[in-house]
């Protein structure tokens, strides 16, 4: 059985400018909401074992339906926290072969793709994440690749280079 990592950027939480207080508290948005229990039965199917989070409020709200469903707790990690994409590149590395679901920023996110693909290349643009998308990871034979990347929309595609 193939055992993919699920990367997943949080889903929407609003404008940063329009938050008053501490950023690390800023709470999903109900739209934000609706997508963290939309990934449920996406992110099932694959069965991860674990599920890790940036301990921001966000990051946890995304993957909270998930693990629920799943019986599984929330492991806060620092490594997923903005700005620190390359703990993220080595927890990454480090998980390889692990079924798991990782939420974090769209910082740490971009992070990860370069390291992935290093390559600036148009694939490497279109897998960019958004805000609720998440990619699937494998490894193939020694290196990690994005196999899938769901969008919102909630479609799957197989070949990540023919995404729009």
């Amino acid at each position: 059985m193939v055992m993919p990592l699920l990367v997943v950027r949080h889903a929407h939480a609003g404008r940063r400018s329009s938050y008053k207080g501490d950023d690390r508290m800023r709470p999903l948005t109900p739209r934000g909401r609706q997508r963290a229990v939309a990934l449920v039965p996406l992110l099932s199917s694959f069965r991860p074992q674990r599920i890790l989070s940036s301990p921001f409020v966000r990051c946890y709200q995304t993957v909270q339906p998930i693990a629920e469903a799943l019986g599984l707790g929330v492991e806060s990690v620092d490594e997923l926290s903005e700005g620190h994409g390359a703990d993220a590149v080595r927890l990454l590395t480090t998980m390889a072969g692990e079924s798991a679901v990782l939420c974090t920023h769209g910082d740490v996110s971009t992070e990860l793709l370069e390291f992935l693909y290093p390559d600036p290349t148009p694939a490497r643009a279109k897998l960019r994440l958004q805000k609720g998308d998440v990619w699937v990871i494998q490894l193939e034979g020694s290196a990690m690749v994005v196999t899938e990347h769901i969008r919102r929309s909630a479609t799957r595609s197989s070949d990540p280079a023919k995404e729009g």
